[in-house]
């Protein structure tokens, strides 16, 4: 009977030993799968506020000291907001191209808590900003029920990281935070090439304006067809998208619907702007680089009219080529507010030159590189016509005052180096 009640006791005891281990071992368990959880987290919290560089650490850009702190965080899919950023900031394209974020904050104050209203386009209102460091730029915000959206701030910032020209407006940075999508641009302080052709607050553009004008946007396009690589088709060409500077230099601007050139039939929605659509791209829903130069094409008559597409420009321009004969004729359609103050020769030339681009077969285009080129020698032979007269007007003060061998070669010599020099600029 001891004996049997000794063996209960140790029968117990065993049994209690046992399940204290097995408790302490769950309890081990449990606490290991939480901190591995913990670290999980902390983890997905240090990548989601880590800042876009460009090539390591020195050589990012850093506009303002709120970029890396962690009052400039990045909302991520949780709270359903931008849910394409986190890939976004983790792509390898947009790292390399070293666009700075900028936080709300900065931008907020910049603007005076958005205040500074200069536009309003597709995209959403457009800010003028003063930065602490006492650089004006433009903030473009996407506003909540634009017809583009999140896609179209995606393929701009992505796009402006590997694109960069003098005829292109260049993106200086970007802000994804509050539920807030806005762009930062070079500040254009001439506005856009629209508010001069139709703003009666804006003295009209000279003739020759327009020329150096339509040449700085085919340069601008130039670089994205034949510069770019993977070349790029714009896709938005218009007056409103053309920027000028303060010395009067266009800008190509608004890259939200541009693509790598590419031929997509199962495109459900045509993009664009009406008007400036080419008709080829209508039908057939294929958007290549002659479509930019059907578009670039109206904007020349744009140019040369006064009168967007709105306005019936190319029912106009139709009118005006049925009674024209070879490259003249096209006086007709000139805008009234030159009054008569234009080279008839030019205008025939680069109204010519509009007719081939809006051409109904893509094919019969000129390329945008033949385009430079035609309006490159267009200002050239207009140099060379005021050279010219120069010339003869120098010669004849020389005759009147007996000097005219002592001072000809001399003047003649240093007219040939201004022209040499002058042309240069006008080169491809």
């Amino acid at each position: 009977m001891k004996g049997e009640s000794s063996g209960l006791i140790i029968g117990i005891s065993i049994g209690v030993v046992i399940g204290v281990l097995l408790a302490i071992s769950a309890l081990f368990c449990i606490r290991y799968h939480r901190k591995r959880s913990q670290i999980g987290n902390s983890s997905s919290r240090r990548a989601a506020t880590i800042p876009i560089r460009a090539n390591g650490v020195d050589s990012c850009s850093i506009l303002s000291d709120s970029t890396v702190g962690p009052e400039s965080p990045v909302k991520s899919g949780r709270n359903g907001k931008s849910m394409w950023l986190e890939g976004f900031k983790r792509s390898n394209v947009v790292s390399a191209s070293g666009i700075p974020e900028y936080s709300y904050r900065d931008l907020q104050k910049a603007t005076c808590n958005f205040t500074t209203l200069i536009g309003q386009g597709a995209f959403g209102p457009v800010y003028k900003a003063q930065m602490s460091t006492g650089e004006t730029v433009a903030v473009k915000v996407l506003a909540t029920d634009s017809k583009q959206g999140e896609k179209e701030f995606q393929t701009e910032v992505m796009l402006l990281g590997r694109l960069h020209h003098r005829n292109l407006v260049n993106l200086i940075g970007y802000c994804a935070e509050k539920g807030q999508h806005m762009l930062v641009y070079v500040y254009m302080s001439k506005g856009s090439l629209a508010s001069h052709l139709y703003s009666e607050t804006h003295e009209p553009l000279s003739w020759n304006l327009r020329v150096h004008i339509a040449l700085d946007v085919a340069r601008g396009l130039e670089y994205l067809h034949d510069g770019a690589v993977p070349p790029v088709v714009h896709r938005d060409i218009k007056s409103s998208n053309i920027l000028l500077d303060q010395s009067m230099r266009a800008r190509v601007a608004d890259f939200g619907l541009s693509r790598e050139e590419m031929v997509d039939k199962h495109a459900a929605n045509i993009r664009g702007t009406f008007g400036y659509l080419d008709p080829e791209y209508i039908s057939t829903r294929n958007f290549t680089k002659k479509s930019d130069v059907y578009s670039f094409g109206v904007l020349l008559f744009e140019l040369i009219a006064g009168r967007n597409p709105l306005q019936g420009l190319m029912e106009y321009v139709e009118l005006a080529a049925m009674n024209t004969e070879g490259k003249t004729g096209w006086e007709e359609i000139v805008d009234s507010r030159l009054d008569g103050n234009f080279d008839v020769q030019e205008l025939n030339e680069v109204a010519s030159l509009a007719y081939k681009c809006v051409n109904r077969a893509p094919r019969k285009r000129p390329s945008m590189r033949d385009i430079v080129q035609v309006l490159s020698r267009i200002l050239k032979m207009r140099h060379n016509r005021k050279h010219h007269r120069k010339s003869a007007t120098a010669d004849e003060v020389s005759i009147d005052v007996d000097q005219g061998e002592a001072k000809t070669p001399m003047s003649e010599h240093r007219r040939e180096e201004s022209m040499d020099s002058t042309a240069e600029t006008y080169e491809v």
